[in-house]
Parts: C-alpha cells; structure tokens; sequence
C-alpha cells in the first residue's frame, strides 16, 4: 500500500511582508509621540494649562501599560490579522476622535481609546512578525517591527509639529488618524491569514513578576524612562528656554532628538553584546545625567552654548533616552530564558508607565521652570545609575557580561 505524499506546509514569509507591520508600529509610535510638538496649542485650544494637556500623555501611557498583558489574555484566540486590523481602526477613530475633542474631558477619553488600540496591537504585531519568517530571521524581523516605532521618534513627531504649525493640532492628529488607516489597509491586504493562540493566564503572566531578576530589571526600566520623559512631554517650552524656539528650530531640535534615538538604540544594541548590558546602560545613564544637568544650567541662564552645542545635548538626550531598550531586555532574557516573549512585553508595559510617570513629574514641575523640570530628569537618571549598580549582582548579569 503506498504511503499519501506528506503534507506541505505554507513556506515562511519574507522580511517584505513582516515590513506592513512596520507601517502600524510607525502609525501608534506617531500617535504616541507626536503630542509633545503640539502641547502648548493644544492647551490653549482647549483651556486648560500645559501642565494639564500634558496629562493626556501620562492617561495613554498608564491606559497602554494596563490594558496590554490584560488584553493579550483576552484576544488571544482572535485571528491575527482581525486582531491587527481591528486594533488599528481603533486607533484611527480615536484620533479622530481627538481632533474633533470639543473640551478636556473628551480629549482624555479618546486618548484612552487610542492606548487601547495601541495596546491591542503592538505586542500583536513582534509576536505575529516571528511567527512569519524562519526562525534565522526572527530577530530581523522583530527589528523591523520595532524599527516602525524608532522611525516615528525620529520622523513621525517632526513631521507632527511641521502640520501642527501649518494647519493646526487638529488637523495634525486627522493626519495621524488618515496614517493609521492606511495602516489597516495594508495589513488586511498584504498580511495572510494567521490563527490565534491559546491565553496565557494573567495569572502566569504575573508569576514573572515574582522571580529575583526580573524584580532587579523592570523597575529600572520605569525609572529609566520616567527620567527621559519628564521634560520630553513638555518638549517645546523647555526648549524654548534654552534658546530653541520658532517653526524651524523646534523642527530641527526633534529631528536630532529622534536622530539620537535611532542611533542610540541601534549601538546599544551592538554594544550590549559585546560588553555586556550593564556597562552600555550605565554609560547611557551617566550620558543623560550629563545632558539634562548641562540642559539646567543653560536653562537657569548659569551658562551659555551656541546652536550646534544645544543640537548635540538634544542629540544626546535622544540617544540615552532609547538606548535602555536593547539592554534591557537582554537582561530579562537572561533571567527567564523560557518566557523570553512575556518578559519583553512586560518590559513595554514598563516602558509606558515611565512615560506616564515622567509626564506627570514633568507637569508638575513645569510652573517652576525649565530649569527645574531638566533638573529632575538628571537626579532620576542618577537615581536609575544607582538602582542599576544596587541591582546588577542580584540579577546575575553583571557588569562583565559579554565583555571581550
């Protein structure tokens, strides 16, 4: 009796199509980031202060943090490209939704709508983007993921604050809306049909939390972050008071910040192989206490810097901001090898809560000046180089880790 052929599986799909994941991550980056160019109009549009419009921030990164592990359990079965697409149309209403706000309390609203199908989709997104390609392309293909969200540092935000100024902050979130969208398409048209999963139990998703290395790593992550996005939130009036103000210059200074970001990320990455994650996250935070603290001084007036010296601390803030990712989550993998992917998407969740932390710390000091928000950031980033050493032997990567 002769033996049916073997079944043949689907081959595995290219980088090509990994990359329209690439255009969603870009659409949520933009969405996330992009407010930070346009806060001052925005608060004036709608009444309230700065300080105030800079809540939205802290509200999409605490709604993003929660929302994430509880929906990942709770879509797990959901095909994946329903999932993508549907978490993408979200995000394009709700900033619709934002453009058209008519007052403060609905703002807040639709920005938690959009932290929801941010949420929804981002860790969807790297997971679905391995899930495509062979196994020797996975950590290419989760670059080109994550390359969606470093791109819109570099690029989405600029290009926000240009359409802000041009046409205003709402037409600048239409524009973000029309972007994601367009994302949507793409992903229905370009990405095959995948399968959803069996949930992961919130309950063992948590669990993580209890071992002793991922204890001496998340919160470094929240605190990390936190110290970058105290004056970044509030981006255009601390730069203001060092010198960076008009249509041009703003432009400009964002462009080298999202610059540093990329750069930052890229050699962090490099680097931490080499020489170990704690060296490159120690010489990132000694790297931004040095460029806020230096950032104070021309604040407070103690000192003076031309345009290419206030371009390269800018360059720099970027670049020590974005280079803890990396790191970080090499740190995690090293602690809990087997749950690789759930501590990553831990590490995101972290990311966001120091947004929002830093967006709050940084609204509330903002009314004492400048000088006082960027001198926060450098104690947190020295608070964070202290928590790094206090923890490092704990978690058992230390300092020599891949060094040679």
């Amino acid at each position: 009796m002769l033996k049916a052929p073997p079944r043949r599986t689907p081959a595995p799909y290219g980088l090509g199509t990994v990359a329209v994941l690439a255009l969603g991550t870009f659409a949520v980056g933009t969405d996330a980031f992009v407010t930070a160019g346009f806060l001052p109009a925005m608060a004036a549009s709608l009444h309230v202060s700065t300080s105030a419009a800079g809540q939205s921030v802290s509200l999409f990164a605490a709604g993003y943090a929660i929302a994430s592990p509880l929906l990942a359990v709770a879509t797990a079965r959901l095909p994946r490209r329903t999932l993508l697409v549907g978490a993408l149309v979200l995000l394009a209403v709700a900033n619709a939704l934002t453009a058209l706000a008519p007052n403060y309390p609905a703002l807040l609203a639709a920005r938690l709508f959009a932290a929801l199908g941010a949420a929804a989709f981002t860790p969807t997104a790297g997971a679905t983007a391995a899930a495509l390609v062979r196994p020797e392309l996975r950590g290419r293909a989760l670059a080109v993921v994550i390359g969606g969200l470093t791109a819109a540092t570099a690029l989405g935000v600029p290009l926000g604050r240009v359409a802000a100024v041009g046409l205003g902050w709402r037409s600048a979130l239409g524009v973000v809306a029309g972007l994601t969208a367009l994302g949507a398409l793409a992903v229905r048209l370009a990405l095959p049909a995948l399968p959803g999963t069996e949930p992961v139990p919130l309950r063992t998703r948590l669990a993580a939390l209890r071992r002793p290395g991922v204890l001496g790593v998340l919160p470094l992550t929240v605190l990390g972050m936190t110290a970058c996005y105290v004056p970044y939130s509030y981006s255009v009036p601390v730069l203001a008071a060092v010198g960076v103000s008009g249509r041009t210059a703003v432009v400009a200074a964002l462009v080298l910040y999202g610059a540093g970001a990329v750069a930052g990320n890229l050699l962090a990455g490099r680097f931490a192989d080499r020489r170990g994650p704690v060296r490159v996250l120690a010489a990132g935070y000694v790297a931004m206490a040095a460029a806020f603290a230096a950032l104070a001084g021309l604040a407070a007036g103690h000192a003076r810097a031309g345009v290419v010296a206030v371009g390269a601390l800018v360059f720099l803030w970027g670049a020590s901001s974005w280079c803890q990712t990396p790191p970080q989550q090499l740190r995690l993998l090293a602690a809990a090898p087997a749950q690789g992917p759930l501590l990553v998407s831990l590490n995101a969740s972290g990311v966001y809560l120091g947004i929002g932390a830093g967006s709050v710390l940084g609204g509330l000091v903002l009314p004492a000046g400048a000088a006082a928000v960027f001198a926060l950031a450098a104690v947190l980033a020295l608070a964070a180089g202290a928590l790094l050493r206090a923890t490092a032997g704990r978690t058992g990567d230390g300092a020599g880790i891949g060094a040679g």
